[in-house]
């Protein structure tokens, strides 16, 4: 089961990081949505810090994605975060 958050551009990077590290698994990304670029930097950051966490290479897969907000659609940044896989 895919665990999925939404990051602010107010949300503590350090606790992005603590929320992907407890929550990925080799078989189970992490989705994080993401609406502008000051919410987009606050993930990024925390992508970067789960790495150091969890002492591991991560992958990040972003797309576009239409959420609902306030009875309208918006278009979202989706991250996919999933551990890297080491290439032999």
């Amino acid at each position: 089961m895919i665990a999925t958050t939404r990051v602010s551009a107010k949300s503590d990077p350090r606790m992005v990081a603590g929320y992907i590290a407890n929550h990925i698994d080799i078989k189970d990304p992490v989705e994080i949505i993401v609406i502008g670029a000051a919410a987009l930097n606050q993930a990024i950051k925390g992508i970067t810090i789960a790495g150091l966490y969890l002492g591991e290479s991560v992958y990040c897969e972003p797309m576009f994605t239409k959420i609902s907000l306030d009875e309208r659609e918006v278009t979202a940044i989706k991250l996919i975060v999933s551990l890297a896989t080491k290439v032999a």
